[in-house]
């Protein structure tokens, strides 16, 4: 498993509030460049792409933008409109949230229709955030996982943060397990993960399931805006 240093390279270094100054969005990306190497991406709304995008110039590291952020609407003309638009200001990875009210009451077929305008509007890496805490059942997260990555989802994503429950070990192992088992694809680990032990467990959990080395920043991240803190301090 990989140590607190080599862990920096899978956070999504996020800031979500809707309300970041410019002046926000600039020390976001200087804080993304770590004295222990890059984060994996900076993460915030679609308004933002732009600066970062400027900010991060000449470092390698990607902007990510949210869409369907964080209702999760039955709603597929908002989504692709996002997801346009970010990935126009120069995004290179889009998380998308699941229409997880819809899914988890029978509305599979809407839900995924989603999903898969969103991905035939993103040309780049595809996130989709499963809410996975509010779907409850494992039954009900292993198949919105495996129905994610059927439409093209290039990772599942546990949460948005805003709810709870977020993240949890019990919905990453059922998630990890979806992504086993379709073959490819990856897992992001988001919300409410804050210091370098609990990043630690997601990490067993990962090598546990699908091998040693598996988690690399194309399979493997942790959404969050205050673990960084710590893994820089643990290393």
């Amino acid at each position: 498993m990989l140590e607190p240093r080599g862990m920096v390279a899978l956070v999504d270094l996020t800031s979500l509030t809707g309300e970041e100054t410019d002046a926000e969005i600039a020390a976001l990306c200087a804080q993304a460049q770590t004295p222990a190497g890059p984060v994996a991406a900076v993460c915030v709304y679609g308004q933002y792409v732009p600066r970062a995008v400027a900010e991060l110039d000449g470092s390698g590291i990607p902007v990510a933008a949210v869409a369907n952020f964080p209702e999760g609407d039955l709603d597929a003309a908002r989504a692709v409109r996002e997801t346009e638009q970010a990935v126009a200001g120069g995004a290179r990875e889009i998380d998308v949230v699941l229409p997880w009210r819809a899914f988890a009451s029978g509305d599979r077929e809407g839900a995924m229709t989603v999903v898969e305008a969103t991905r035939a509007a993103c040309p780049v890496v595809l996130k989709v955030i499963l809410e996975s805490g509010l779907l409850h059942e494992p039954e009900t997260i292993a198949a919105a996982a495996r129905d994610s990555l059927a439409a093209g989802a290039d990772f599942v994503k546990t949460s948005t943060g805003k709810v709870q429950p977020a993240a949890t070990l019990s919905a990453a192992a059922v998630m990890l397990e979806a992504v086993r088992d379709h073959g490819a694809g990856g897992f992001k680990a988001s919300g409410g993960i804050r210091t370098a032990s609990e990043a630690a467990e997601y990490l067993e959990l990962a090598d546990a399931l699908l091998g040693a080395g598996w988690a690399t920043p194309a399979t493997f991240r942790f959404g969050a805006s205050s673990l960084l803190a710590d893994l820089l301090r643990e290393r």
